[in-house]
């Protein structure tokens, strides 16, 4: 609501041509809000509304627009307005940016860069989507270990700025090698006269250029960090993942584990602003592919077309017992896939796991076993009964062993295992379920 009141007061003032009253408003808007309330303009209208800011400001709302809204506005832009903007943004969300331009914008906007602004573009542009280096920004702050806390205070006073964030500090050599780290508030407490080195911490967590950006959430939860350093292959500094970053990459991969649990492929924009095409193109693969899956329950069924004939009561409890699999799979699968991406368990766990899902998997079979027993006395007599217990007890410890071991099984194919907690563990669960059934019945009756 508040968003829609937003969008109608900056479409109302548009119209009347109120550019004062505009700036006011924009000016008082919280940039997040802001963007949200343009969002549906056109690149056109939201270039013209940013020109009414000054240039920080401009820089401060464009990192909360949609990317496409980003690179539709940029090629709006004059070259020498594009190249002001990137000189004020944040170095990471320049980077970003910069990667959203087509080649002809790309060679427009660098003459119009200082050799270090491009040379920075350049190398944060150049590390693969999904790892630490395309996540991590280089405005950070470093001290030498030698110098005192005074010096220190002041070269921060002149650089912050420039700076990402000053609160985490990183104690670096000639060479750029890390060797400390410690906290704006450490500094300010310190004695004036006092060293770096001495009141610096030497034991330093941080992670690799080419490590994948799942990693980074983990990290800065499990050991309540505000920044993380990012190292090269001969330990420099390169950069540092800020929190607000590895929120945002734990968003998208989040977003992007939800999708593939329902076997959906990942999807590169919002719902919302994904075309008809394009979602048709993520869904329909795997949605042929689980064709040929369901295929393996028709072809149990038709292997036991006689058992079926002679005892009609059976597919009664067809889709009861099919379910349960399905659902205790999808079940085992998604505590599975969840433990995997947050680095609860590892691969070496999966013995101990089994063990003790096998007993969870027997405890659920053996109550859904007795729970439908009595269905099956009232709607097919003791024999039917006895065929549905046990086929029910079987088909749930089977689902629920699958559902734990194919997330591993996926992750060890270098395959993403969230694929396996929803469509797909389900048409393997059924298909299982049907043969188990159908067999049990046979072998009973």
């Amino acid at each position: 609501m508040i968003q829609k009141n937003l969008t109608d007061q900056i479409t109302k003032l548009l119209e009347q041509s109120k550019k004062i009253e505009l700036r006011h408003l924009l000016k008082d808007m919280h940039d997040a809000d802001f963007a949200a309330a343009i969002d549906d303009f056109s690149a056109a209208i939201v270039l013209q509304l940013l020109l009414l800011l000054s240039l920080p400001a401009q820089c401060h709302l464009f990192v909360y627009l949609d990317p496409k809204k980003q690179s539709d506005v940029a090629s709006l832009m004059s070259r020498n307005d594009l190249a002001a903007l990137f000189s004020n943004m944040e170095q990471a969300a320049r980077a970003d940016l910069y990667n959203q331009l087509d080649d002809q914008q790309k060679q427009t906007l660098m003459p119009g860069l200082a050799q270090a602004e491009r040379d920075d573009i350049r190398k944060l542009a150049s590390y693969p989507e999904k790892t630490v280096g395309a996540l991590m920004t280089s405005g950070y702050a470093t001290l030498r270990s030698n110098w005192t806390v005074s010096k220190s205070l002041i070269k921060l006073r002149l650089e912050a700025p420039d700076k990402e964030t000053i609160y985490q500090i990183y104690v670096i050599d000639e060479q750029r090698k890390l060797l400390g780290t410690l906290s704006l508030r450490e500094l300010i407490l310190a004695s004036p006269s006092s060293l770096v080195e001495e009141i610096m911490l030497s034991e330093v967590v941080s992670v690799q250029v080419s490590d994948d950006q799942e990693i980074i959430p983990q990290i800065i939860s499990h050991y309540d960090l505000i920044a993380v350093p990012v190292l090269d292959h001969e330990a420099k500094i390169v950069g540092i993942v800020t929190y607000d970053d590895a929120m945002d990459a734990a968003e998208e991969e989040a977003t992007e584990d939800a999708q593939k649990s329902a076997s959906v492929a990942a999807l590169d924009s919002p719902m919302s602003k994904v075309s008809p095409a394009e979602l048709y193109r993520k869904r329909i693969g795997w949605l042929v592919l689980l064709i040929f899956g369901a295929l393996l329950s028709g072809a149990g069924l038709a292997f036991f077309e006689e058992t079926i004939a002679a005892n009609i009561a059976l597919v009664f409890f067809m889709p009861l017992l099919v379910g349960a699999g399905g659902n205790a799979g999808s079940q085992a699968a998604a505590l599975m896939v969840r433990s995997l991406a947050t680095g609860d368990v590892e691969y070496k766990d999966w013995t101990k796991l089994l063990r003790k899902d096998a007993i969870v998997a027997l405890a659920l079979g053996l109550t859904m076993g007795v729970t439908v027993y009595f269905l099956g006395l009232v709607r097919g007599g003791p024999e039917i009964a006895l065929i549905v217990a046990f086929a029910m007890f079987f088909v749930v410890f089977v689902g629920s062993i699958i559902g734990l071991c194919l997330p591993f099984i996926l992750s060890k194919l270098n395959l993403d295992p969230a694929t396996a907690s929803g469509p797909l563990v389900t048409t393997i669960v059924d298909a299982s379920g049907v043969l188990i059934y159908f067999g049990f019945a046979t072998l009973l009756l």
